[in-house]
């Protein structure tokens, strides 16, 4: 109960301070900074060595790489029915193309299934989300804005992105089961306690709503795709035809159903890719989502899927 406490009351803050000018204009930049550079590469340092590497971990880091792929299919099939212009196309391939597995993701599932759950939330948010993002995100922004990067730019950016360089230590510790003092452990813990309430003023001060104009049916669908459709088709694919079971699987099935990613939507609004359709999925999709993630939830505990 006090993580769900902690979630409402962090985005009411961020909306608050950003309501009555308390909170700098462009605030949620240094907050963002801060959790993607210091809080995730703590807490990937804290969990991913303690993970049991089985199987199984490769179901959690597939959801995001499938989400991108779906969601280009999906909406490229989409545009070209709807003539929509190669711009709108891109904004949608990248706002519900990845989810906010992060920012809103752990909060969620840390009030759902406690400290253990982040574990696999790591596995979906750096292998996942982070490099998929920063490779096919990046790829799919230059062609839909018309700006080309090399494959030498591009591996650049990964290789020098501090959460993707603390996942390959953290896997390199888990590999090799190299013992870490217990007092860097504990400082892990503790910088990576900040990621919530930071990451949830900072979308708070985010949220925006828009008024709709030919923006509507675009939005609707970039948001049936990110929080019905896509989660859909996890949730066959995982528990009814692959038969996977277990905690890790439901963790890796509600992140599929998070709301879209601010990074992903930050990256295509700076690539020109309509900046108010980019705002509306995510002053939209993130309360929406939580009332989506409340229904896929409900249908994952009292479908049965939870007593195997």
């Amino acid at each position: 109960m006090s993580n769900l406490i902690l979630l409402f009351l962090c985005l009411f803050l961020g909306i608050f301070l950003r309501k009555v000018k308390l909170f700098p204009e462009n605030g949620h930049i240094a907050l963002n900074a801060f959790v993607i550079n210091i809080s995730l590469t703590a807490l990937s340092l804290y969990y991913i060595p303690k993970i049991v590497l089985n199987f199984q971990v490769i179901f959690p880091v597939l959801v995001p790489w499938l989400n991108i792929l779906l969601a280009f299919l999906f909406f490229t099939f989409l545009g070209k029915k709807m003539n929509w212009s190669k711009t709108l196309i891109g904004a949608l391939i990248l706002c519900a193309g990845f989810g906010n597995t992060s920012f809103v993701g752990i909060p969620v599932i840390q009030s759902l299934y406690e400290e253990n759950g982040l574990k696999t939330v790591m596995l979906v948010d750096q292998p996942g989300s982070f490099v998929a993002l920063s490779t096919l995100g990046i790829i799919f922004a230059n062609i839909y804005s018309g700006e080309k990067s090399s494959f030498a730019e591009i591996l650049k950016k990964i290789i020098k992105f501090p959460p993707f360089i603390a996942f390959f230590v953290a896997f390199l510790i888990n590999i090799f089961s190299i013992e870490i003092p217990l007092e860097i452990d504990d400082v892990f813990l503790k910088l990576g306690a900040t990621t919530v309430p930071l990451a949830l003023v900072s979308v708070g001060s985010q949220l925006k709503w828009q008024k709709l104009d030919e923006e509507s049916k675009p939005l609707f669908w970039g948001l049936f795709f990110k929080l019905l459709l896509f989660p859909a088709i996890i949730f066959i694919l995982y528990f009814l035809i692959l038969k996977q079971r277990g905690e890790m699987i439901e963790i890796a099935f509600l992140e599929s159903a998070m709301a879209p990613m601010i990074t992903a939507a930050i990256i295509a609004s700076t690539h020109k890719l309509e900046p108010k359709l980019c705002n509306l999925m995510i002053g939209v999709g993130i309360p929406l989502s939580l009332l989506t993630l409340t229904l896929w939830y409900l249908l994952l505990k009292y479908s049965g899927v939870m007593l195997f």
